[in-house]
Order: C-alpha cells, then structure tokens, then sequence
C-alpha cells in the first residue's frame, strides 16, 4: 500500500499546448444585450440597476447603509435605508427588532414611505422640476431622495429658499448633496399615497 501511495507522488509533469486560435491576445469587447435574452417564467433574471426605480432605491440604499438590512448607524437608525423610529411608526411598524430582521418589510417601508413623501411634495414636483436651484437641476427622485434624508418638510424650506435654508444630517450629508446626487431617476412608477401603511 506504501508503495502504491508514493508512486503517485513521482508523476511527471507534462505541459499543455494551447492552440494560437484559443489565446486571448487582446481585451474582449462585452456588449450591452441589444436583443435581451427572454427566459420562461420559471427563471429569474436579476434586474437591471438602471435609471428606474430600482436603480434609484438601490443606490439610496448604498448612499445609506452600503446596502446592510441588518446595520444600526451611531444614531440608532436602522437597516437598509436608515429609518428613525419615528417614521417607522407612521408606516405602521412598531417593532425595530422585527424590522431589523425582515429585509422585504424594509423594502416594504422604503416604498410606502416614499409613497407618502410623494403625496406631500406632488405640488412641489409640479412646481420645481425643471429648474434650477444652487446651480441644480430639480427633479422628482432628487427632491425625494432628499425628504428621505431630512423629511419632507425641509425639501420645502430649502425649495422656497432658493437654496438657502439648506439642512445637513449628524454626518454632514445635506439636502443640496442628495437632490444632485439622486437626481434623473425615473420613478413614475411610485404612486403618491395620502398616509400609506405597511
């Protein structure tokens, strides 16, 4: 048996000859799918993180948390999007616990909270989208990415104000920063709902 076991350590080493046909001699182009790929119903494809909604939560979410459901910051904000208690509460969640650990009711919340903000700003959008305030363009995800950050209420001030009644959270991100940075996002597809529930 020993001498069967070191006889396979006392193999000769071959080289592989890779046909000049198989080398790869210069970088390969990768090509955006043009014509998509459809699948049966029985696949799940990932979605594409564009200018959609998707996009749009996703990269909030990155902005937020780095995309963490189970992070809590320094000042008690919890998961993916960064909810505060109270806000929570008005979405009809009254258990930071289960919350924390229930990553389809923080998407559940996301969506129903930007529902609302949508529902109090609609005027706002109608009125602002298009212009320029600070040197930036207003659109419909930037002012709502913003009432994310600071709430609703001081994407008013701030619109009124031309600018000058501008808010930053403890970390110093202000709402200047998130109308610019989550701006040009298509999110039609969100419904303005007067006091939505989870």
């Amino acid at each position: 048996m020993i001498l069967v076991l070191v006889s396979f350590g006392f193999t000769t080493k071959s080289e592989v000859n890779v046909p000049e046909t198989l080398k790869v001699k210069e970088p390969t182009l990768v090509l955006f799918p043009k014509n998509r790929t459809t699948f049966k119903s029985s696949f799940v494809t990932p979605p594409f993180l564009g200018s959609c909604y998707i996009g749009f939560k996703e990269a909030l979410a990155f902005r937020e948390s780095r995309g963490n459901y189970f992070i809590i910051n320094t000042l008690g904000y919890l998961g993916k999007y960064q909810f505060g208690i109270g806000t929570l509460q008005l979405m009809g969640v009254y258990s930071a616990t289960k919350f924390i650990n229930d990553p389809s009711l923080q998407e559940k919340v996301f969506y129903t909270n930007i529902s609302r903000n949508k529902w109090i700003l609609r005027k706002y959008i109608k009125y602002f989208v298009g212009k320029k305030v600070k040197g930036v363009e207003i659109t419909e995800s930037g002012i709502l990415a913003a009432a994310h950050l600071a709430g609703p209420g001081n994407v008013i001030k701030y619109l009124y104000s031309n600018g000058r009644e501008d808010v930053k959270d403890a970390y110093g991100t202000s709402l200047a920063d998130y109308l610019q940075k989550f701006s040009g996002y298509d999110i039609s597809e969100i419904s303005a709902i007067r006091n939505p529930r989870v």
